[in-house]
């Protein structure tokens, strides 16, 4: 019987580092997916330990994706403050903005981020509430082509998706799908876009894994089930990266519209039978 739990336990660990994989580079919010799954299969995660060791998962992912893009800023970054490089400048400054677009979600995070995630982590409902609002948040953004580039980005641009990025602690509230809509609304090119909302996510995962590392080596709870939570990570660094590499696929076609379905239907449900 013993080994039977075992395996069902790693199962659902399995199942849920899946839904944090393919639901975290898209619109429809993985840490709500997270809550949805664990009410389902009643599944006991106590704290935030499980969502930041999965979320590095996808942040790893996320990396490499993106790794030459992050080489290439790193390096002009670097030749404009060495030797002001103008062919660099757009680079520097795009590092600039990622930065002041972190500072939003970075002191939410120090003020309120336990309490918060204490509060809404465990609430079916309110994930079924805010799941409507990316709905409609996503489909006011469906049929949108920008025009904005790399370089030109502002700073009003980095604070306003940097806050949109803030709102999205809240389970529910897509954090790619926030700053995707508010970098859209704002002009820039869908690849712009989801350029600027992945490299945005980086330092924040990253810093939170940092921050939170010492707690999570040290829980009983994480090292008693060591095995799913690597399961977990596995399954959710693999499906993060195909789940990236289609997203990227669907914003060049325009099919947002679908992720904006999806969520209304799956919020009414929540709703209704959790």
């Amino acid at each position: 019987m013993e080994i039977m739990e075992k395996f069902i336990t790693i199962i659902q660990y399995l199942i849920l580092g899946i839904v944090q994989g393919v639901t975290e580079p898209i619109p429809i919010s993985s840490s709500g997916h997270i809550v949805i799954f664990r009410e389902l299969f009643g599944i006991e995660t106590k704290g935030l330990s499980f969502e930041i060791f999965v979320n590095f998962a996808s942040l790893l992912a996320i990396i490499i994706i993106y790794w030459k893009d992050i080489v290439r800023l790193i390096k002009n970054g670097f030749l404009y403050i060495v030797k002001k490089d103008p062919d660099a400048k757009s680079d520097f400054q795009f590092i600039i903005y990622l930065i002041i677009a972190t500072i939003p979600v970075g002191v939410v995070g120090v003020l309120f981020g336990d309490a918060l995630g204490e509060a809404l982590s465990d609430d079916p409902v309110v994930v079924g509430y805010t799941l409507l609002i990316t709905a409609a948040a996503v489909w006011t953004i469906r049929n949108l082509r920008g025009r904005k580039a790399d370089g030109d980005l502002t700073t009003k641009d980095a604070v306003i998706v940097g806050l949109a990025q803030a709102i999205a602690v809240t389970p529910g509230i897509s954090r790619s799908g926030a700053t995707i809509v508010a970098s859209m609304l704002l002009g820039m090119k869908q690849e712009t876009a989801l350029r600027f909302s992945f490299l945005l996510y980086i330092p924040v995962s990253l810093g939170t894994t940092i921050l939170e590392v010492p707690e999570l080596v040290e829980s009983a709870e994480f090292q008693s089930l060591l095995i799913p939570n690597i399961v977990a990570f596995i399954a959710a660094f693999i499906a993060t990266y195909f789940a990236l590499k289609w997203f990227m696929n669907i914003m060049a076609r325009g099919n947002l519209k679908y992720f904006s379905y999806y969520c209304l239907v799956v919020g009414i449900l929540v709703i209704i039978f959790l």
